[in-house]
């Protein structure tokens, strides 16, 4: 097995529900409502460990640290943290309204920058994405309503299906609506600024802290009803292009390949839907998220229908 790929991360979310159970098929701890999947993340608080081949045991960390040529490309600095975190949500109930800092703001505020982008694997009727300010809405229109208790209608309500995308850019007002399943590529960041909470309680049954001037200082007030990129209908389709990272989705139809040249970059690859075999035989499941060093080259083989996300571009 020439690829990586690590045990996940499971996190309690006020939120969340067994929803990575009961349709992606995961073992999920006991406990509280299980909302996120990390799985692959570099961060002081939350470190991906590799779950079998020979760096069985190994952490992104470490792997960076001592293997940078091979798996981030020549010249990468083993100080600098794995650029991007990966995440399955299962959003059982409503995720509170929310922004994340752009670049210019955050360090004024003691966060990090968070451009991230979701896939919606599965839904349920009526499920939907809150997404950029309603045309028109002005930062005073929207103080007076937080004030009211009357956010909602003043930002987009997208619905979703299976196959929805939507770009996140960090400045962006947003949440996303109960019954969705979703696939998470962002930023490696951990700020989230809580605006409005829809009067929740935590699973401590206090009210969930918000942050409103910090929000207030983040939200990009001219940023009207972004529209979610189109589900082609193609064998490959370029869903994202920024300074933060790349992502194609792959559509293969069983037997089709995907093949992937060695010493260009590295880069992540999420199975959403289907089962790939690589040439040495390795297979990768349904919601598995794996890592492709640089100095490596692959070729899969769907085995089934398949729905693939490569991650690159963010190596620089």
């Amino acid at each position: 097995m020439r690829f990586y790929r690590f045990t996940p991360l499971y996190q309690e979310r006020v939120w969340g529900g067994h929803g990575l159970a009961d349709k992606l098929g995961r073992t999920l701890p006991e406990g509280g409502p299980i909302g996120e999947s990390w799985e692959v993340v570099d961060r002081p608080e939350a470190e991906s460990v590799v779950s079998e081949g020979p760096d069985k045991g190994l952490s992104l960390r470490s792997l960076i640290e001592t293997k940078s040529d091979k798996v981030m490309g020549p010249g990468w600095d083993t100080k600098k943290v794995f650029p991007i975190l990966v995440k399955w949500l299962d959003c059982q109930d409503r995720l509170s309204l929310q922004v994340h800092p752009p670049a210019k703001v955050a360090p004024s505020l003691g966060g990090e920058p968070k451009t991230e982008c979701w896939y919606v694997a599965a839904c349920e009727p009526g499920s939907a994405l809150l997404v950029g300010l309603k045309h028109g809405v002005t930062r005073q229109q929207f103080e007076q309503a937080l004030h009211d208790d009357e956010l909602e209608p003043l930002v987009q309500r997208i619905p979703t299906q299976p196959g929805t995308f939507m770009f996140v850019h960090s400045g962006r007002i947003h949440a996303i609506d109960a019954g969705n399943l979703i696939l998470e590529i962002q930023q490696n960041s951990d700020t989230t600024y809580r605006v409005y909470d829809w009067g929740r309680l935590g699973l401590d049954g206090e009210p969930r802290q918000l942050h409103i001037d910090q929000s207030m200082k983040s939200i990009d007030f001219e940023d009207f009803e972004p529209d979610p990129v189109p589900n082609k209908k193609v064998s490959q389709q370029r869903l994202v292009e920024s300074d933060v990272f790349t992502l194609d989705k792959y559509t293969l139809k069983t037997g089709e390949t995907l093949t992937l040249v060695a010493n260009e970059e590295p880069r992540l690859l999420g199975l959403v839907k289907g089962v790939l075999r690589e040439a040495d035989g390795s297979a990768v499941a349904k919601s598995d998220n794996i890592l492709l060093p640089y100095a490596e080259a692959f070729t899969f083989t769907a085995q089934e229908d398949s729905t693939v996300l490569v991650t690159s571009g963010f190596a620089r």
